[in-house]
């Protein structure tokens, strides 16, 4: 029951709305200010890059997530009066080794798909290595890009997913709401520019499978595990020119970008493994329930999850 983990705080749903409008706002802002600029992203980038170094500007484009996570959470401690384990997942304690567990396997594929691929195609890749380089990028991306990819899920799958839930009252309008958000958040990207809207197929469907993963395991671990690991291994590993993470990583693809059929690969092969796979270990069932099924009343919820002698009492008068 990780939405109605929203109905323990100072409820109203008011509450629920405020950061989110906020955070869209400036994400509309964005993309209107991109779109209206003379000059394309990817050569504001490279002006940014020779100017700062790709590192300041790692920096530069973390930093602002990084607050926005302290900004969710504090608002849910202060504000809805909520704990972070209950905006986290439905369980006692937030469960670590969910989290390590979606680390670690998706790091592993990531490694293994990026090698495979520059083993299959070598001209497409440049080996970047340069360890005086690469040790302040570690630094910077394993002390931020975490924090970063906790801002989003916290938002979208915890803040978004609980208040949107409550609202409707059933599982499958935040889940459609906050994919989809969640994929045209990244309409400013550089990507996007570069291989034009067909790649939001991959950002929405990234962000259906990240919705599943939260729903169907009653709780953001997964979900926390699977997008670090995305976005850290990834910015370590290989860059390109035209993404939005540029840094001084061992491989850099100097390919021609090109908007093919490999956009659907991990929306219609590698997320579904990996769902199989995730479902097996933790036993999951009902999916209909847990994907599309009501949410419970606050009274409901409160009675189920009341101690057992109030339920008792509760119950002597009948």
């Amino acid at each position: 029951m990780y939405i109605e983990q929203g109905y323990k705080g100072d409820i109203g749903l008011w509450k629920f709305a405020v950061l989110p409008i906020g955070f869209l706002g400036l994400i509309v802002f964005n993309y209107i200010l991109t779109v209206n600029s003379p000059i394309n992203t990817e050569d504001a980038m490279a002006a940014m890059i020779a100017q700062l170094g790709n590192n300041v500007v790692l920096v530069i484009l973390l930093i602002p997530l990084v607050v926005g996570l302290f900004v969710v959470l504090g608002w849910t401690l202060l504000v809805h009066k909520q704990t972070i384990r209950t905006l986290t997942t439905s369980r006692k304690s937030i469960d670590w080794r969910r989290i390590f567990f979606a680390f670690g396997l998706w790091s592993v594929i990531t490694i293994v798909l990026v090698l495979v691929d520059v083993y299959f195609s070598p001209d497409d890749y440049l080996f970047n290595f340069d360890l005086k380089k690469f040790i302040p990028l570690s630094i910077v991306a394993i002390l931020l890009i975490p924090l970063q990819t906790s801002f989003e899920e916290y938002l979208f799958r915890g803040h978004m997913m609980q208040g949107l839930g409550l609202w409707a009252k059933n599982r499958w309008v935040p889940l459609v709401i906050t994919s989809t958000l969640f994929g045209l958040m990244h309409l400013a990207n550089p990507e996007v520019e570069k291989l034009g809207y067909g790649i939001m197929v991959y950002y929405i469907g990234t962000g259906f499978f990240l919705g599943i993963l939260t729903l169907m395991d009653e709780g953001l671990e997964l979900a926390l595990g699977f997008h670090a690991a995305n976005n850290l291994i990834t910015a370590l590993l290989v860059t390109a020119d035209w993404t939005a993470f540029q840094t001084d990583s061992i491989y850099r693809d100097v390919s021609d970008p090109v908007l093919g059929w490999d956009v659907l690969v991990p929306v219609l092969v590698v997320y579904p493994i990996l769902l199989f796979v995730f479902a097996k270990k933790y036993k999951w069932s009902h999916w209909k329930e847990r994907l599309t099924g009501p949410v419970l009343s606050q009274k409901a919820f409160l009675a189920l999850n009341a101690p057992d002698h109030e339920k008792q009492q509760g119950t002597s008068g009948i």
